[in-house]
C-alpha cells in the first residue's frame, strides 16, 4: 500500500530537482500563509484578503499560456533558473516591506501579482521538465512522488510559518522563503540542460492555439480541468482561514488550519499503491473532488479547532486522490513535444480555482458570515461536480486503457 520511492534512487537529475523543489516549496508555503496573515493584520478584512486572489489571477492569465509555449520552445532548465531568481527577488521585497514601521498593503498586492506572473512561466517549465527526467514506466510513481513533495511542504511550510510569525515575525518568515530558493537554484544548476525538441515550433500565438486545440480534442483532459476549477472555486476556504483562526485561538490555530488539508493529502499519498490498480481514472478524479466538497461542508459546522482540522484533513484526502489521478492522466497521455503548453493549461485550471475561490470566500464571509461562506461553498462544489459528470460522460467513463488510443487519435497533427 505504501508509495514507490525507487525513482529517487535510480535517477540523479530527478532526485536533484525533487529535493531542490521540496526545499523551495517549504519557503513558498510559508509566504503562502504569511502574505494573507499580514494582509488581514493590516486591514482586518477577509474581503481584502480575498482580493489577493483577484490580483494574482490577472497576471497568471496573461503569462501562463505564453509560459507553456516558451517551455516547449526554449531550454526548460534555463527558464526555471531565471524564474527562481525572480521569485527570490519578490520574497526579498516582502522582507523589506515587513521591516518598515508601517508596512504597505499595496506592496503586498504588487508582489503577489509579480509572483503570480513569474509562476506563469515557472510552473509549465517545471511540470514539462519532469517527464524528461525519467523513463515512461516510472511516470505513475513520479506522479505520486510529486504529490508527496507538495503535500509535505504544504504541511511543514504553514506549520513553520505559524511558529515563525508568532515568535520571529513576518520579516523573518518572508526571509526564510527567499533563502530556500538558493537550494532550488543550486539543484537546477547541477542537472543537464533540457533543450527543446528539434522540430519544436517557435513560441507564438500559433503555438498556443495548437496547444489549446489539442486539449479541447481530449475529453479526459477537459474533464480534469473543469472538475478541478469547479471544486476549488466553490469550496476553497483559504481566504477565511485567518478569520477562522482568530475564532479558534489566534496564531497557533493558523498553523493547524493551513496544514490540515495537506495532512489529508499526505495520508492519501503515503498509502497510494492501491491507485495503481484503479483503471477508472476519470471517475477517481470526480469522486475525490466530491470528498473534498463534503469535508468543506462539514467545516462550516465545526464548533471547535480539532473538529475543524478533522474536516480539513478529510477534504485534503479527497483532493489528494483527485490530484494523483489528474497527474496520472496528464503524464501518461500527453506527448513530450506539447507538454509545456499542456502544463500551462493545467496551471490555469489548478490556479484559477483557488484564486477565484478566495475572492468568493472572502466576500461571502463579509456578507453572510464565516460558517455560511464555507458550508454553502462546499454544497455548491458537490452540485457542480455532479453537473460536470452529467455533461462530460466520456470523462466519467475514461479508463487507463484508453490512453494509448486517445494519444494515437489526437496527436497526429503535432
Amino acid at each position: 500500500m505504501l508509495l514507490d520511492l525507487s525513482p529517487l534512487s535510480r535517477h540523479r537529475d530527478f532526485r536533484l530537482v525533487f529535493f531542490g523543489q521540496l526545499v523551495s516549496a517549504f519557503g513558498s508555503f510559508m509566504t503562502y500563509v504569511a502574505l494573507p496573515v499580514q494582509t488581514y493584520q493590516l486591514t482586518r478584512s477577509s474581503a481584502v484578503v480575498g482580493l489577493l486572489g483577484a490580483v494574482e489571477l490577472v497576471p497568471l492569465a496573461l503569462t501562463a499560456l505564453w509560459g507553456g509555449a516558451l517551455a516547449d520552445a526554449l531550454d526548460r532548465r534555463r527558464m526555471l533558473l531565471w524564474c527562481e531568481a525572480l521569485l527570490m527577488l519578490g520574497s526579498l521585497a516582502l522582507v523589506v516591506n515587513a521591516l518598515l514601521p508601517h508596512p504597505s498593503v499595496g506592496v503586498l498586492f504588487i508582489v503577489a501579482a509579480f509572483h503570480s506572473a513569474v509562476n506563469g512561466f515557472h510552473s509549465p517549465s517545471l511540470t514539462s521538465l519532469t517527464p524528461r527526467l525519467v523513463p515512461p514506466e516510472d511516470l505513475p510513481a513520479i506522479s505520486t512522488l510529486n504529490s508527496l513533495r507538495g503535500t509535505v511542504a504544504a504541511i511543514a511550510g504553514p506549520a513553520l510559518a505559524g511558529v515563525c510569525i508568532a515568535t520571529l515575525g513576518l520579516a523573518f518568515t518572508f526571509g526564510a522563503d527567499a533563502a530556500t530558493f538558493g537550494a532550488s537554484l543550486l539543484a537546477l544548476a547541477a542537472i543537464r540542460s533540457m533543450p527543446p525538441a528539434k522540430d519544436a515550433p517557435p513560441a507564438g500565438l500559433a503555438s498556443i492555439r495548437e496547444g489549446v486545440a489539442y486539449a479541447l480534442r481530449r475529453p479526459e483532459l477537459v474533464g480534469t480541468y473543469v472538475v478541478d476549477i469547479v471544486a476549488i472555486a466553490f469550496a476553497t476556504p483559504m481566504a477565511v482561514l485567518p478569520a477562522l483562526a482568530d475564532r479558534y485561538g489566534g496564531a497557533h490555530a493558523i498553523a493547524y488550519l493551513y496544514s490540515a488539508i495537506s495532512v489529508g493529502a499526505l495520508l492519501t499519498t503515503i498509502f497510494s499503491r492501491w491507485t495503481r490498480h484503479v483503471v477508472r481514472h476519470g471517475a477517481a478524479v470526480a469522486l475525490g473532488a466530491g470528498v473534498w466538497g463534503l469535508g468543506i461542508v462539514a467545516l462550516g459546522f465545526a464548533p471547535s479547532l480539532p473538529l475543524a482540522v478533522l474536516c480539513l484533513v478529510i477534504a485534503g484526502a479527497g483532493d489528494g486522490v483527485s490530484v494523483i489521478f489528474r497527474s496520472r492522466i496528464w503524464n501518461e497521455t500527453i506527448p513530450p513535444e506539447i507538454r509545456g503548453r499542456m502544463a500551462s493549461i493545467e496551471q490555469l485550471s489548478y490556479m484559477t480555482g483557488p484564486l477565484v475561490g478566495n475572492v468568493r470566500a472572502g466576500f461571502l464571509a463579509e456578507a453572510l458570515g464565516l460558517a455560511r461562506s464555507i458550508s454553502w461553498g462546499g454544497a455548491a462544489c458537490l452540485a457542480g461536480i455532479f453537473l460536470c459528470v452529467q455533461l462530460l460522460p466520456r470523462f466519467w467513463r475514461y479508463r487507463e486503457a484508453e490512453a494509448g488510443a486517445s494519444d494515437a487519435g489526437g496527436s497526429g497533427g503535432l
